[in-house]
């Protein structure tokens, strides 16, 4: 006997490793598990809310903002038209070839839409890629022929071409011109006075939430110029990665029209530390906040714009930011936008509203045999069945009578 009697024999490290590795990859597991019921639930709610008579917006809107966002681009081509108001029986018709002839803006939109290749998927055949630059081009030029009030500004083609990735040409022409009329107008003024007003609220928010941050950017004379391209881009323009500029699209599209802004709060809250460390001067704060990391936590960043949109509400920040709420359109207008949108009939009325009218022989439009064309939605249905589950083919079942031109866009 060696006098341990009694004493278990300690797990040979091999075995202790092989215990933690086990461990961790059943919390690993139940981790994906609960977030996938959570997918399912979400999916579940969606669907839900679009078939309610009048549509649930507001439940649309929690499931834009939540952790995740809409989850897929197929979901988002059902929700961004309710966010918006937009019925998707009753879309503008493609825009000729004579939309470019003697329009005043054609010249500068030609040259942006041409430096605009990083914006389009990694690996995209060169026609194609062509192809919807054509369509980004048309889609702009339509929107400012038919307001002549709205000016186009540098920047703009960015947020188009997201909508035109995700939802086509006539939808996205349906979607920008309600944005461009609410959440984009001051923006589109002839100067940039509205704008610039509009960026005012950012030091106001970061000098109610952290003074010290706040007063270094004040002595460091850096303004608010560096967020410029990401509040009239939403983001687009700085962002590497689509999955992140549509998570952020979600967001503000069910969100008031200034929530890119406490977006930009949330962001140089987020990197504080790094901003002391700066030399104070405008030069050294500037080049570092102008570069948005790719790596951001966006959905902590989404959790926080919330916060600080809840805690300092824009109209307690209007005088400090030298704004009058009546010289900004977007947001003067923006509660009687959410009421608009409140009284939507669901697709299951539009459609057969839609199927009772008399519809016109479209003469610029690809035909397409109905059999290929149920085909190509079958298998938009099947790729989203497998990567969801079952409850995804609740939210998509209905895809088969959406227009064929949407699934031509979908599966070139």
């Amino acid at each position: 006997m060696n006098g341990k009697k009694g004493r278990k024999p300690s797990l040979p490290c091999v075995n202790r490793l092989a215990v933690a590795a086990d461990s961790g990859s059943s919390s690993a597991r139940r981790a994906g598990a609960d977030l996938e019921s959570k997918k399912r639930k979400k999916l579940v709610a969606i669907h839900q809310a679009l078939n309610d008579d009048p549509v649930d917006v507001e439940t649309l809107r929690q499931s834009a903002v939540s952790e995740g966002g809409l989850l897929t681009d197929e979901i988002r081509r059902k929700v961004w038209p309710k966010l918006l108001n937009v019925n998707v029986y009753n879309l503008p018709l493609k825009p000729g070839k004579d939309i470019r002839e003697g329009h005043k803006d054609y010249s500068q939109v030609l040259m942006d839409v041409q430096r605009s290749l990083r914006r389009f998927p990694h690996g995209m055949r060169p026609e194609q890629r062509g192809v919807l630059q054509e369509q980004l081009i048309n889609v702009i030029l339509y929107i400012l022929q038919g307001n002549l009030q709205l000016h186009y500004y540098q920047g703009y083609h960015d947020i188009v071409v997201t909508f035109l990735l995700v939802v086509g040409e006539r939808m996205a022409i349906a979607l920008m011109e309600i944005l461009s009329a609410h959440h984009l107008r001051d923006f589109m003024d002839p100067t940039m006075d509205s704008t610039k007003h509009i960026l005012n609220y950012l030091m106001p928010i970061l000098e109610r939430v952290k003074p010290e941050l706040h007063d270094f950017m004040q002595r460091a004379e850096v303004g608010t110029i560096f967020a410029l391209s990401w509040l009239i881009t939403w983001y687009g323009h700085v962002l590497s990665e689509f999955r992140h500029a549509v998570r952020l699209y979600d967001f503000f599209l069910a969100s008031h029209p200034l929530m890119p802004v406490y977006f930009a709060a949330a962001i140089v809250l987020y990197r504080e530390k790094e901003v002391l460390k700066c030399d104070c001067d405008m030069a050294s704060v500037h080049q570092l906040l102008s570069k948005i990391p790719q790596d951001l936590p966006y959905e902590v960043l989404i959790i926080k714009a919330e916060e600080l949109f809840s805690h300092y509400p824009p109209l307690e920040l209007a005088k400090q930011a030298a704004l009058q709420l009546r010289k900004s359109i977007a947001i003067s207008t923006f509660q009687d936008f959410q009421v608009a949108t409140s009284q939507q009939r669901p697709d299951a009325v539009l459609r057969k509203q839609f199927r009772e009218k008399p519809r016109p022989i479209p003469t610029n439009t690809l035909a397409v045999p109905l059999a290929g064309a149920n085909q190509l939605v079958k298998m938009a249905v099947w790729g989203l069945t497998a990567t969801l589950g079952a409850a995804a083919f609740a939210v998509v079942n209905t895809a088969v009578e959406w227009a064929p031109e949407f699934v031509l866009q979908l599966f070139p």
